[in-house]
């Protein structure tokens, strides 16, 4: 079965940060490719941050998705925990409470990203 892969950032019970792999199915839709199943959304934020982009710790502002479309950031969780990521890579970011993450840019150039919020209550 093929998937889409997505690093999910969330707070556990003490608010600490951390990342977890997921996975959505995806299912044969015959010449189009292959699909998933729909998802509810409530908004699309389309963004531009500036090359010395560095984020201290934050907490999401809502439960979103985000969609990086060039450029390279790098995550750090409360915890320390540091990883990578690049253009075509899809985030869920669910740490709305806690302690939250911190974001900076990686490569000295303008980033481009998407973000879509999801409905308050899943």
């Amino acid at each position: 079965m093929e998937e889409f892969n997505i690093t999910r950032i969330f707070a556990d019970q003490h608010g600490e940060s951390h990342f977890e792999e997921i996975a959505k199915p995806l299912q044969a839709a015959g010449e189009i490719g292959f699909l998933s199943e729909p998802e509810a959304v409530a908004q699309i934020i389309f963004r531009k941050v500036l090359p010395a982009y560095d984020y201290d710790f934050h907490c999401a502002p809502a439960r979103q998705f985000i969609i990086l479309l060039d450029g390279e950031i790098e995550i750090q969780t409360s915890l320390g925990e540091k990883r990578s990521f690049k253009a075509g890579d899809i985030l869920l970011v669910e740490d709305t409470t806690g302690k939250g993450h911190r974001t900076r840019n990686l490569l000295p150039a303008v980033r481009n990203s998407i973000f879509v919020t999801l409905p308050e209550n899943p």
